[in-house]
């Protein structure tokens, strides 16, 4: 059985024991240690690290086993580092806060579904690497949540669509109504923070960068200690101020339209007009996106303040989703309780084409241009006659991506068909042979390309300028 050392910075992390194969022996031997750095692997006794699933700048998160429960259910061991030397107070007074952090997860946990239960939570001091010196590290241990983060599905799926937006809306507001009704502010909500398991059900996770108001009233406001994630932290979580329930439904509408148009935060805000600049890039539903605008206001106290006034605007009028390669979605009528009303905006434009769609379709546009160009050529032997037309079918390809008819797995399956055409017909190579066809096809693709990127890169210089 492979054992995984949590010590963050163990040359050779990896520990293979092969009497650990038998479940007997796994559930009864008394510790096992590192073989490189000496760190004890078997955590509290009981939780078996088996993989890292990630680190960062607190600490790190393994996939680990625990081995005194019938199954050995599998968890998440979170491990938190303080970073710098400390001194013994120092150290105290962090194991202090870490428990204090704990007793706040562990009462979320065990009373909302949709966050993850706490097992655990323990110190571990080891001996250091340098003689005479020790290690201390804190560990959570918490319910493992089988599936993927909204990050994970962005990357894999692409762009949410309105209907999947619209739910993951809706069920993170219930989280977070659940939340903020107890005093907490989760403060570093984003895509790879939501989890959807493998039954669909989303989570809300990563309670590290929770802050507790104690005797406050909901809505009241906590001290920002500077944790957050850039982009998606409001001006005036970033500025160290205070927090407020409407700072998470900042980054909730921060992480939507990410979703929604698979960009980056900061690609999707203007510094110099210090606005959100998202909604011409997509086509929904315009009370959805004014909800989505009012959320994302600079000032606190202009957002929506709870996470129930952004249910009541949701649920006051019935809301049909637009057709975007999307089923529609209409939420039942219910009676408005919120006093603030949403600004109403002009509705979308079509969506604009992110870089990565450009440059796309520059390729298949030089790729597939210079397969009918050659097959052309081949059957009228005529290189005006050739041109012309191959500019009229090629004009009408670019403005079908325009139009976005032709998109996504489109650009790969029509070269593809031209292609395999060309190559099962050698009359149609032009007596280049297939070699010189790719090649040429390949090099048209690269010089489109290149164009295409100075184009808009003298574009966006113009802008600036102008």
């Amino acid at each position: 059985m492979e054992v995984y050392c949590t010590r963050p910075r163990c040359p050779r992390p990896q520990n293979y024991f092969a009497d650990l194969d038998d479940i007997t022996t796994l559930k009864t031997t008394q510790q096992k240690y590192c073989t490189t750095c000496g760190m004890p692997l078997l955590l509290d006794g009981r939780y078996v690290p088996t993989k890292l699933l990630g680190r960062g700048g607190f600490g790190a998160a393994f996939l680990a086993r625990d081995r005194r429960i019938p199954g050995m259910r599998q968890c998440v061991v979170k491990q938190f580092q303080p970073v710098g030397n400390l001194t013994s107070t120092q150290l105290q007074q962090a194991q202090i806060m870490f428990e204090r952090e704990a007793d706040v997860l562990a009462q979320l946990g065990n009373d909302h579904e949709q966050i993850p239960d706490l097992f655990a939570f323990f110190p571990v001091i080891v001996n250091s690497s340098q003689s005479g010196q020790e290690d201390q590290f804190f560990y959570l241990v918490q319910e493992y949540i089988d599936g993927q983060n909204l990050e994970e599905e962005l990357v894999q799926q692409g762009k949410f669509s309105e209907h999947q937006v619209l739910e993951v809306l809706q069920e993170i507001l219930k989280v977070l109504k659940f939340v903020h009704e107890r005093g907490i502010i989760h403060r570093d909500i984003k895509p790879s923070n939501i989890m959807r398991r493998r039954d669909g059900k989303l989570f809300l996770l990563d309670f590290g960068a929770v802050k507790q108001v104690t005797n406050v009233a909901l809505g009241s406001a906590a001290s920002s200690t500077g944790i957050y994630s850039m982009g998606f932290a409001p001006p005036e979580q970033m500025a160290g101020g205070q927090v407020f329930p409407s700072t998470d439904l900042y980054a909730l509408a921060v992480t939507l339209i990410t979703l929604l148009t698979n960009q980056e935060a900061i690609q999707l805000f203007d510094a110099y007009s210090n606005q959100w600049k998202w909604r011409e890039q997509v086509n929904v539903n315009s009370r959805l996106a004014d909800i989505l605008d009012k959320m994302l206001l600079p000032a606190a106290n202009q957002r929506f303040q709870s996470a129930q006034e952004v249910l009541d605007a949701l649920y006051s009028q019935p809301l049909a989703a637009t057709q975007l390669n999307s089923p529609s979605v209409t939420l039942p009528p219910q009676s408005p309780k919120s006093s603030n009303p949403v600004v109403s905006q002009p509705p979308p434009t079509q969506p604009a084409f992110s870089t990565v769609e450009l440059l796309g379709g520059a390729a298949f546009s030089g790729f597939e241009g210079a397969l009918i160009a050659i097959a052309l050529f081949s059957l009228v032997q005529s290189p005006i006659v050739t041109l012309s037309v191959a500019c009229v079918i090629l004009g009408i390809l670019v403005f079908a991506q325009t139009r976005r008819w032709i998109e996504k797995f489109d650009l790969l399956i029509i070269p593809t068909i031209t292609f395999a055409i060309i190559f099962f017909i050698p009359f149609l190579q032009g007596g280049l042979g297939i070699q010189a066809v790719v090649i040429l096809s390949v090099a048209a693709a690269l010089v489109a390309i290149s164009l295409t990127a100075i184009f808009r890169l003298i574009y966006k210089l113009l802008s600036l300028i102008l």
